[in-house]
């Protein structure tokens, strides 16, 4: 039997050393009540202006002009880039691609994860802080909020007060080019697949798919959401980057450090005081470094999950040494070992090029040479062979066993290709249909095709033959293995 009425449990906090072991509270400590659940501080990064922050917004110009610029882009009379679902055919400017081509997603996927590796173990979060869509759209969407909401203490002081018109309308405009920005991005993507001239009359003319206003506005509401709403909040608790990053660092890795030993005691000072005289640390505790940080971390702490190593704590922390006429470098792009072991800039150097980044470099270099290899001499049509199912095998007039197959021929390349088809395996085997036809430029085209062989020089069962197909302007062979049914 339950009793609603007990009343609220009470939990006695407890203090945690530095290697995260429980100590006892002291008797005396009066009980708290504490909440399990922590609720979401909204924070205000503060904007910054720096090398990495220059080289952040570089980084974001780049990767749009890619992304918004490239669906645009013509390659002769097609779209430059677009995936045709439809057509199951895949162009990437003169590469024509089918799904018998998957093997170069499985190599893209590979190139991928060991330049993720390799990035990560050498520079930590690099992918993370720079061109990671969440960080380049989150970027964008600040800058667009600063500029109409104004700067950090601006917004916090209008979130803070009453509502008024003037934050009506500050408000409405962001979101109105939050959104519109989220549909572009989305109508972008979309434009990927369907090919975004016949996308953007199909919008104007309200005569759009419902998949691709569907994917449009899902995508857009994605980014939306994301950059204006979340943001830190992917990077610290749904991108699964964030948890195994530990297992791909070492001590070796460069990552955004403070440097303690210069630091400590960190406190307050007159620019005038002499740094040697105030018996203080080159930290003047003036917390910008936490201020102007997107997940707002403490750099200070040491290396946490949340920091996305986008550097904007080492730009204003030089800013406040130049300020107060000290070396810059309290906060910087270090190593764990080079900052307590005092390394010049070349010893950090020679051990980032360790064995373990030299191995992935080499891995990476040998698939990537692999892969443009297997693409440069690729053959410029594809073939695929199946038995024709509703021809058994069968005797004919003559005295000839007869097989029918069925040839999907696919044309790789935009130019028409010219192909001869003949087929070996069993004596006097023959192709009886005509042997000679034409591929056009891109598509692909299903060919019957009737083989024949004498009774009396095969006996029944099941014998293996090949295919080739020949090409005659390309000089390509391609041969696909088959078995031919002799019935008893």
């Amino acid at each position: 039997m339950t009793n609603d009425s007990q009343p609220d449990r009470k939990i006695i906090p407890i203090a945690v050393s530095s290697d995260t072991s429980p100590i006892a509270a002291p008797p005396d400590a009066t009980p708290e009540m504490v909440s399990l659940y922590e609720a979401h501080k909204k924070i205000y990064p503060r904007s910054v202006s720096g090398f990495f922050s220059r080289l952040r917004w570089v980084t974001v110009f780049l990767t749009q002009l890619v992304f918004y610029g490239l669906p645009w882009l013509d390659w002769g009379q097609r779209q430059a880039v677009l995936f045709d679902l439809g057509a199951r055919r895949f162009y990437i400017f003169n590469l024509v691609l089918y799904p018998q081509d998957f093997i170069y997603l499985t190599g893209l996927l590979v190139i991928s994860a060991l330049s993720l590796f390799l990035f990560t173990a050498v520079a930590g979060r690099l992918w993370c802080g720079y061109a990671c869509p969440q960080t380049v759209y989150t970027e964008i969407f600040l800058w667009i909020e600063k500029h109409t909401e104004g700067d950090r203490s601006a917004r916090m002081r209008r979130d803070a007060g009453a509502m008024s018109w003037e934050k009506l309308g500050r408000k409405a405009a962001k979101h109105a080019i939050w959104l519109a920005v989220g549909v572009w991005t989305g109508f972008t993507f979309v434009g990927y697949f369907t090919p975004i001239g016949v996308l953007g009359h199909e919008f104007f003319t309200l005569d759009v798919g419902p998949w691709e206003m569907f994917w449009v506005f899902f995508y857009g509401f994605a980014t939306y959401g994301n950059a204006g709403f979340m943001r830190e909040q992917v990077c610290k608790h749904m991108c699964p980057y964030a948890r195994f990053q530990s297992a791909m660092f070492d001590k070796d890795t460069l990552i955004v450090t403070y440097d303690a030993q210069r630091g400590e005691p960190r406190g307050a000072r007159s620019k005038k005081v002499d740094l040697l005289q105030s018996n203080l640390g080159a930290c003047v505790d003036c917390s910008l470094c936490v201020q102007v940080c997107p997940t707002g971390i403490d750099i200070r702490n040491g290396l946490q999950y949340e920091c996305i190593g986008c550097g904007a704590c080492a730009d204003v922390c030089d800013e406040v040494m130049d300020k107060m006429n000290y070396p810059r470098g309290l906060v910087k792009y270090s190593t764990e070992n080079a900052v307590s072991e005092h390394w010049t800039q070349s010893q950090t150097l020679r051990h980032v090029f360790r064995p373990r980044v030299l191995v992935y470099t080499l891995i990476l270099w040998t698939v990537i040479g692999l892969m443009f290899w297997s693409l440069a001499h690729r053959a410029p049509f594809k073939v695929d062979v199946e038995r024709d199912r509703s021809t058994l095998s069968r005797e004919v007039d003559g005295g000839l066993i007869e097989n029918v197959f069925r040839l999907q021929i696919m044309n790789a390349s935009e130019q028409p290709q010219r192909v001869h088809i003949q087929a070996d395996g069993l004596d006097g085997l023959k192709v009886v249909t005509d042997p000679d036809l034409v591929i056009d430029a891109a598509q692909s085209r299903w060919v019957v095709v009737r083989l024949q062989v004498p009774v009396e020089s095969v006996k029944p069962g099941s014998h293996p033959i090949h295919f080739e197909v020949d090409g005659q302007d390309s000089h390509a062979v391609v041969v696909e293995k088959t078995v031919f049914i002799v019935p008893r």
